[in-house]
């Protein structure tokens, strides 16, 4: 039986600044840092003492501070992976959000909306924001751990699930999974028939402990 776990990072100073994330390095704020505690603990306690552990993160800084506290649990060393970083914004990343509404480019309605470019340079568009989500969860996935932990962003969880289920990503286009900030979300493929489930998406039981 394999599980992944995977902790979109909790409450970080773009949130609360009022500025476009992406791959803006920002970091954890006090309660992100005791959402990120409350992740790693509740993580710890249902995971068995015995069992194999593996830590993978996104290398932006909210990300990484995520993953030392779930690194501080179980004893075990996170590997960064820079294609578990949220998607890139390009230009706007730092900048008001104002700055990006005023420019973005919504999808169109019906059309090629995975390669569609939102007027920002600089930004990904989602066909190869999804690829190196799927690329990283691949490698992830060839390591034969019973219990692994993946670090990431709010709007990369979409693509970290899609790719557990193995979706074409010419298929996405209309896809968007919401999980929240500090959240858990658990993945599941059993040993008989390899069948894979969501067995849990966005779940915040911990931060209301």
């Amino acid at each position: 039986m394999r599980t992944v776990h995977v902790i979109t990072h909790p409450e970080a100073t773009h949130h609360v600044e009022g500025v476009v994330g992406g791959w803006h390095d920002s970091h954890l704020t006090p309660a992100g840092r005791l959402a990120a505690a409350s992740a790693a603990r509740t993580l710890r306690a249902g995971i068995p003492r015995d069992a194999e552990v593996e830590l993978f993160s996104s290398d932006l800084l909210r990300a990484r501070q995520t993953a030392d506290a779930v690194a501080g649990v179980f004893g075990v060393e996170p590997i960064l992976d820079p294609r578990l970083r949220e998607k890139s914004y390009g230009e706007a990343e730092g900048r008001p959000q104002e700055w990006l509404d005023q420019r973005f480019v919504p999808p169109p309605a019906v059309g090629d909306r995975m390669g569609h470019h939102e007027g920002v340079s600089g930004s990904e568009t989602k066909t190869a924001f999804a690829q190196r989500i799927y690329a990283a969860l691949d490698q992830i996935l060839r390591r034969p751990c019973e219990h692994q932990i993946v670090v990431t962003h709010g709007f990369a969880l979409t693509f970290v699930v899609m790719s557990w289920f193995r979706m074409p990503i010419e298929s996405l286009g209309y896809v968007n999974l919401r999980a929240p900030s500090g959240s858990i979300t658990t993945l599941r493929e059993d040993d008989f028939f390899h069948n894979r489930q969501l067995v849990g998406l966005g779940d915040t039981r911990h931060l209301d402990a």
